[in-house]
């Protein structure tokens, strides 16, 4: 295989298979792991499966299927020949799936046994290979059957180039339709390269992966910068429930993991929290700041201990953190980081060092990485973030009008999230189509009032819009938790009663009156609404804005 280009994952294999042959590089939870030199030779093998196929420079691959060594292969193998992969998010319906196989035109899709189950009505003309054990689903045979692997020695590969578009990924947004983004290999190649700056990756680390390898977070800072490193990563072979992920963690006692605010914030407010206020003077002392510390500190430790004693780097992104979450975070001395970024730039744009972490910002801009805040129409601080650097996606495939509204002279990449830089570290404020205009003119974001109706008693999520002029908001509860402390919110789903109905909508004016005590006066609330289902979600777990209504 030609290698003229220090930004093609092509190199990137080489290098890595050279430097470290003997170390493990892929691994299922108590499964078999595969070393450099072996997933090279499998990734090799299935390069060459491709190209007997027909399949060319350029050709679009579909991969559907939940993380594992072989979804790792399957991606390797259609970059390294030019190919262009397709990677899809196993959350999505058959509907959207369909759509996405339509509009990439892809030839070939590789899809687990577990997805081809839950989605019989996939509509595809194309070959079918099963990923878990690489075979075709038509005849059932090992799509490996007939190579030999002297044919693969002598084969010559094509030549792929740094600006070749190595993969093709569809978001869920939180405001509407996805759309297929085209990152080439440099913008892969080189945000991984530059997420060392955050964390250093070394080759004995222990990688545990439980977020989608379809979703670029994953796909860049949680499989290709590893495996630039000579890194071990393990997946899971089940869903990660937090006993699962509880178990997982203790055996295979991992040194680095990414994950999306949700998962700690759940392992806060129902582990953590709930002990720290298990009686009337812990719950009083934990408003004092040195009993405060003192008490995080030690369940901190704890918590640590549960995760195998080994984590140095604990990866946050893909949505906002809980404040109070954080405030624990950093009074317990756990290796966090909080970063941002976007498909659209190939993931990480901003992010801290561990101990460097600002509260509530998401830190400074990673090397080669050039920004701008562009003011509103307002005093403030606070405008859309645009920014520049060799992770900008080439566009929008087939959205010429799309790509040119957000990628504008100079390669800059209009984010569309509000946010302001100060002591030198970015902080969030929203998305700039949700933000609220007030009647003088006032920019009202609702993240920020989310943050704080999602720390009061029983809240799980909120959701703040506009209607009619007035500001409301939607509130799920965890219902068990509540009732404890309100009999009435058992049956809260059906309001059987009058009686029922009446101390809810009474305990909700309440509510709704203790919040507004913390906002400010053009940030009212009119009315809190209590809704039965947990909001739909992209796999970031953002809530998707345009199902509102």
């Amino acid at each position: 295989m030609t290698l003229t280009d220090n930004y093609t994952l092509n190199n990137i294999l080489k290098n890595s298979i050279n430097d470290y042959p003997d170390n493990e590089a892929l691994c299922v939870l108590n499964g078999s792991s595969l070393s450099y030199k072996i997933f090279g030779e499998n990734v090799s093998k299935t390069s060459f499966y491709l190209i007997k196929e027909g399949i060319v420079k350029g050709d679009k691959i579909a991969i559907l299927g939940e993380n594992s060594p072989s979804w790792v292969i399957s991606f390797w193998a259609v970059t390294c020949i030019g190919a262009i992969c397709v990677p899809i998010l196993p959350d999505f319906s058959t509907k959207e799936i369909n759509n996405i196989l339509s509009h990439s035109e892809s030839k070939i899709l590789f899809i687990s046994k577990n997805l081809l189950h839950r989605n019989p009505d996939i509509e595809f003309d194309g070959k079918i290979i099963i990923l878990n054990e690489f075979t075709d689903k038509k005849t059932e045979k090992s799509i490996f059957e007939n190579i030999d692997t002297k044919e693969i020695s002598s084969f010559n590969f094509p030549d792929v180039e740094d600006d070749d578009i190595a993969s093709l990924i569809y978001t869920s947004g939180t405001t509407g339709r996805s759309k297929g983004v085209l990152l080439t290999h440099k913008n892969l190649s080189y945000v991984s390269q530059q997420g060392t700056s955050i964390q250093n990756v070394i080759s004995s680390d222990v990688f545990l992966s439980i977020l989608p390898l379809s979703h670029v977070y994953e796909n860049v800072l949680g499989m290709i910068l590893p495996l630039r490193k000579g890194a071990k990563i393990v997946y899971m072979n089940r869903p990660p429930t937090p006993t699962l992920l509880a178990e997982a963690m203790k055996s295979i006692r991992p040194t680095t993991m990414l994950i999306v605010p949700l998962i700690i914030e759940k392992i806060y407010h129902t582990k953590v929290k709930p002990a720290l206020q298990k009686n009337a003077i812990l719950r009083n002392g934990m408003h004092i700041w040195p009993i405060r510390y003192i008490m995080n500190n030690i369940a901190g430790r704890k918590l640590m201990k549960g995760f195998g004693g080994r984590v140095r780097f604990l990866g946050i992104g893909g949505a906002g953190l809980d404040w109070k979450t954080e405030q624990f975070m950093r009074d317990a001395n756990i290796p966090y980081s909080c970063g941002y970024g976007l498909t659209e730039t190939s993931s990480l744009i901003f992010g801290s060092k561990v101990g460097k972490v600002k509260a509530r910002s998401v830190g400074q801009p990673l090397p080669g990485v050039d920004f701008k805040i562009i003011k509103p129409k307002s005093s403030d601080e606070i405008g859309e973030i645009i920014v520049r650097s060799q992770g900008n996606m080439k566009g929008y495939y087939k959205q010429p009008d799309a790509t040119s509204a957000v990628l504008t002279d100079g390669n800059w990449f209009h984010t569309g999230d509000l946010g302001c830089f100060k002591n030198n570290a970015l902080y969030l404020k929203g998305r700039s189509k949700t933000m609220i205009l007030g009647p003088s003119g006032e920019n009202i974001y609702p993240e920020e009032i989310e943050s704080e109706i999602n720390q009061m008693d029983g809240v799980v999520e909120s959701l703040v819009y506009e209607s009619k002029g007035k500001i409301m908001a939607k509130v799920f509860f965890n219902i068990d938790e509540i009732s404890k402390k309100y009999e009435f919110f058992k049956e809260a789903a059906s309001y059987h009663t009058a009686e029922v109905h009446h101390n809810i909508t009474r305990y909700l004016k309440d509510m709704c009156n203790r919040l507004n005590s913390q906002l400010g006066k053009y940030s009212q609330v009119s009315e809190l609404i209590l809704v039965s289902q947990p909001f739909e979600k992209t796999p970031t777990n953002k809530i998707k804005r345009h199902n509102i209504h």
